[in-house]
């Protein structure tokens, strides 16, 4: 499939999207719904396969290139966006599908456990069983950790969670983040211009989500908004976000941060584009492209 449709017509239609499926005024249960019927309709690319299983118990989907489902590689852990609130593999799929056909990586998309129904800290302890599962099958040097929106964020927590910290780190090939959600205290009325371009997120929604997660005061925990976390140790990082992306300002702070603790970090934003974008490379040229960097940013790290 190689819809590329034009930038200006994909806006209008994901503000519609987001809309009717994140909306704080609608219940979880409705979201939820409406988000993975969107979702688990759009087409992998030909040759890749989706397998359910679970990793130390947390459910979960392995997308490969053809069949195969074992070892492989280069194993890439990717959590699902959602505000922690709603989403679920489907929402990753399509991307993982592009990702595994361009690097031969195995790519595992956690089904995670969401609040309100399973606040804080949930979502770490079953990333954590995850990546801890998937660095004791894989070689040393082989595993990715890699999230988009709120997955980022946890996908982030993750990495600074690992048992031993700096040991577990260090094990990481990389971590990857694509429109990262990495600060739950932010407000996120300001700047108001961003505000006004990002078709897909809002204040109000992520109030919601943030208040569902976990108590006001709690938010500034790392485990919670790693943004507020020590970053020295991290392995390489990839962040992507683009410019009318509400969240662009934790992608921009991340980048600076860990690069003045002396990580390596690749940090590309993307003009005029909205959150989560690179999750669709069938539709726009700049979401291929954004997957052709996170294969090298895989192929250059193992």
């Amino acid at each position: 499939m190689n819809l590329r449709v034009p930038p200006a017509l994909v806006r209008v239609c994901a503000r519609q999207v987001s809309r009717r499926m994140l909306n704080p005024r609608l219940p979880w249960e409705v979201q939820r719904r409406r988000l993975d019927r969107l979702t688990g309709s759009w087409p992998l690319r030909p040759g890749t396969s989706v397998t359910k299983t679970a990793w130390n118990g947390v459910p979960a989907e392995v997308v490969t290139a053809g069949q195969a489902t074992g070892s492989a590689a280069v194993t890439v852990v990717h959590f699902h966006g959602g505000g922690y609130c709603v989403g679920s593999p489907a929402e990753a799929r399509a991307w993982a599908s592009h990702l595994t056909s361009r690097t031969g990586c195995r790519v595992i998309l956690p089904d995670y456990r969401l609040a309100p129904e399973h606040p804080y800290p949930a979502a770490v302890d079953d990333g954590r069983a995850v990546v801890g599962a998937a660095l004791g099958e894989a070689a040393a040097g082989t595993v990715v950790v890699s999230g988009d929106s709120a997955g980022g964020g946890l996908a982030l927590a993750v990495a600074l969670a690992l048992p031993g910290a700096s040991d577990g780190v260090a094990r990481l090939a990389g971590c990857m983040l694509l429109s990262p959600w990495l600060d739950l205290t932010a407000d996120r009325t300001a700047p108001p211009e961003l505000v006004r371009r990002d078709v897909v997120l809002s204040p109000a929604w992520l109030e919601a989500c943030a208040q569902a997660y976990a108590p006001a005061a709690d938010r500034a925990q790392p485990m919670v908004s790693p943004l507020h976390a020590t970053l020295d140790g991290l392995p390489p990082l990839l962040i992507q976000c683009g410019t009318h992306d509400l969240l662009a300002p934790d992608a921009e702070d991340l980048a600076a941060r860990a690069t003045a603790a002396g990580v390596d970090v690749t940090y590309s934003r993307w003009p005029g584009l909205w959150h989560n974008f690179a999750l669709h490379p069938d539709i726009t040229t700049a979401a291929e492209r954004a997957v052709a960097e996170a294969a090298s940013f895989i192929t250059r790290f193992c």
